[in-house]
Formats: structure tokens, C-alpha cells, sequence
């Protein structure tokens, strides 16, 4: 079987964006010398699919090779198609990653990086809400506050979280601006990048023998800084503690999964369920604090934040206090490509222990309280 030259275009793109005709025998090509390439007719059957699948996006290329004002890099390109391949699942969670980013996205979960000390999510309207800053950081110490909004990175507008966090991040000394909107003004900030400790878990104690702790999103460390700190207001005699999850975006479900299981007793935690309605359930065992607790959440506590706040409310282990929290209840995977780029891709939605539906719904606490202050005193109100 034999293909002309002039449809190669479209079958090797379509070999670079599937990844699919790897050890197929695409290196075994070889030109006759008259135009043509043989191929086996299995060969031709698999890279035809694959042409007739591509041949708009070869033709588009074409295109823009020929015509556009400003050549753009064969590169930006092929990072374009993945980021549409991303946005064409109409899932504002999944997403492609250049090496870069996806580099930045892991330094960020390590416990440590290199940027200005912020922490965001995004709201219903895919403004990104600030919800808040570590301590002396450059975020901190050029007066950005909780509940700004990123409006602009380098003059540059995002859609995507994980895509505006790896452009605010970067090396130590090296400067970044970031247009940041306050109720009806604007102001460009001008930040150094330093070296920023990414301390997830705050605690302390607050009068009359309550313990406080604070998780400001659940990385690698968050559970085992958890239990520190757990560990650290009994010793201290705490009576009871708040469990402070408000403007918490989530982050990874194992590391929430373990801290609900140091406050439970024996039980369902969460349970996941892919397309095919396969059930993947985390649990719990017998052993948990013997304090009482109540959970601080509002409407920025999200994903990870809601599938400790939802086992801890059906299990009527302690009460909720807040308002609704987002309702982000699926799951995304992240899975490096060969060239180092990743894409990340939702594959399953959680559930709470009873069933409940939480993706676009949301935990409705047991009080529902307005205002940070108010929602803390009636978070130690229950623990007299």
C-alpha cells in the first residue's frame, strides 16, 4: 500500500498529537524514490483514521503557515492544539500543561517554591479570588489581601488556575506584575519572587482552652503537619478545636482522606465513581481525637475541603459552621506526556458518605453563619 507525500503532513501531526502510532511501524516507512511511500495495508488503514481525523487541523495549519502576519513557532502551535483538545472536553477542571508549567505545578506541592506567597481560587465567575497570603511573603509585604482579585499576569489574562499560578511563580529574584482589582479600582503590583514556605497548617490557642487550626490548602505535608498540630493542642489541654477550612480550594484528596480519618471513628469517608460506575471508597478507622470539634467553611472551601467537611457531617462526628461551601465534587488526574508536558484530565466524581451529590451543589453547614468574625464565636460558642 502506498501514500503520497502530500498527505504526510496531516498523518504525521496526527502521529504527533495521538501518540498513538508509536511501534506501529511508522519507522519502517520508506520512499520508493517515485513519490511514494509503502506501507502495509494495516499501516494504511491506522494512519487514514488518523488523517481523516486531523485533516481539518492540518489544513488550518496550512493556513497559517501561508497567510498569518506574524509566523508563529511550529511549538506554540502544537501547545495551542493541546490546550483546544483540553477545552473541547467542556470541563473547566481538565487542562494542558506545557513541561514548564507542569514543572511549577509540582514544585508547588512539595511543601516549598519560588514566587510571591499567594494563594487563590476561582469563583462562579472565574474571577480569581485571593485567599490569602504566607507570612512575609512579597505578596504580604506589598498589602495584597484576601479577596483581591488577579486580574492580569505580566498583562496577561488567564482562564485556567493552575496555568495563572505557574506564571506568577518563578525563580528567586526574578519580577513578576500583577494587576490586582479591589472593589471598583485597579492596581500594578510589582513583585520580587523569594523562596516561599508553603506552610499549610496554622494552629494555635485561643481563649478558654481552645485549640485552633487552620489548613490553607491539603498538600504532601498538610496530614502529617495535622496531626502536629492536633498532637500539639492536646498536649496543651485543649477542651476542644476549631478546624478552620474557609477559602481552602482543596488540592489532594489522600491528604484530606488522612485527616478525616484522625477524626472519625470507624466508617465510609468518601466514595468515587468513574463512568462506568465503578466505586472506589476511602474509609476510616476505629481510632480518632477524643476532642470535640466544629468546622469552619465557606463559599471558596472547595474539592478536597468538601469531601473532609461532607464525611464529617454524615458520619455526625462535629457541626459545620459558614456558609455553602463551592461544590467542586470530581476528580482530576494528572498524567505526564513523553516530552514532559501533562495534562490534567476529571475522571471520576466523589460523593459523600450517604451518597450526596456535592459538584455543583455544595455542603450546606449545620449553622449557617455570615462574616468571618461571627462564624468563629459561634464556632467557640459550641465548643463551651
Amino acid at each position: 500500500m502506498k501514500i503520497q507525500k502530500r498527505g504526510f503532513i496531516a498523518v504525521m501531526l496526527a502521529v504527533f498529537v495521538a501518540g498513538c502510532l508509536i511501534g506501529t511501524g511508522i519507522g519502517r516507512l520508506t520512499d520508493d524514490g517515485a513519490g511514494k511511500v509503502a506501507i502495509s495495508k494495516s499501516e494504511y488503514k491506522e494512519i487514514k483514521r488518523y488523517k481523516d481525523k486531523y485533516e481539518k487541523v492540518d489544513e488550518l495549519w496550512g493556513h497559517i503557515e501561508k497567510e498569518a502576519y506574524s509566523l508563529p513557532k511550529d511549538e506554540d502551535l502544537i501547545n495551542g492544539i493541546c490546550d483546544g483538545i483540553m477545552a473541547g472536553t467542556g470541563d473547566k477542571y481538565s487542562s494542558y500543561m506545557t513541561k514548564e508549567e507542569y514543572e511549577q505545578y509540582e514544585t508547588s506541592l512539595s511543601g516549598s517554591f519560588e514566587g510571591v506567597g499567594i494563594y487563590f481560587s476561582a469563583d462562579d465567575d472565574g474571577n480569581f479570588v485571593i485567599a490569602g497570603t504566607a507570612p512575609d511573603s512579597p505578596a504580604e509585604k506589598a498589602g495584597i489581601k484576601e479577596g483581591d482579585i488577579i486580574k492580569l499576569v505580566d498583562g496577561k489574562e488567564y482562564d485556567d488556575a493552575d496555568k495563572a499560578a505557574a506564571a506568577i511563580r518563578g525563580k528567586k529574584g526574578t519580577k513578576v506584575k500583577l494587576t490586582i482589582a479591589r472593589g471598583d479600582s485597579e492596581k500594578v503590583y510589582e513583585l520580587t519572587r523569594d523562596k516561599i514556605v508553603n506552610e499549610t497548617v496554622e494552629s494555635k490557642m485561643l481563649d478558654g482552652g481552645i485549640g485552633y487550626i487552620k489548613l490553607t490548602e491539603f498538600d504532601d505535608n498538610t496530614d502529617e503537619d495535622f496531626k502536629t498540630a492536633l498532637d500539639e493542642i492536646e498536649k496543651k489541654g485543649a477542651k476542644g478545636f476549631i478546624l478552620d477550612l474557609r477559602n481552602n480550594g482543596g488540592g489532594l484528596v489522600d491528604s484530606s482522606a488522612n485527616i478525616a480519618d484522625e477524626l472519625l471513628g470507624k466508617g465510609v469517608i468518601t466514595y468515587m465513581e468513574d463512568r462506568s460506575g465503578h466505586k472506589e471508597y476511602f474509609k476510616s478507622d476505629e481510632a480518632k481525637t477524643r476532642l470535640p470539634y466544629v468546622i469552619l467553611v465557606n463559599g471558596y472551601s472547595a474539592s478536597a475541603s468538601e469531601i473532609l467537611t461532607a464525611a464529617v457531617k454524615d458520619n455526625g462526628q462535629g457541626k459545620i459552621v459558614g456558609t455553602k461551601t463551592y461544590g467542586k465534587g470530581v476528580v482530576q488526574i494528572t498524567q505526564k506526556l513523553s516530552d514532559g508536558s501533562a495534562y490534567k484530565l476529571t475522571v471520576m466524581q466523589y460523593f459523600s458518605p450517604n451518597g450526596n451529590v456535592i459538584n455543583e451543589k455544595g455542603i450546606t453547614p449545620d449553622y449557617k453563619v455570615k462574616g468571618s468574625k461571627k462564624q468563629l464565636e459561634k464556632a467557640k460558642e459550641l465548643l463551651k
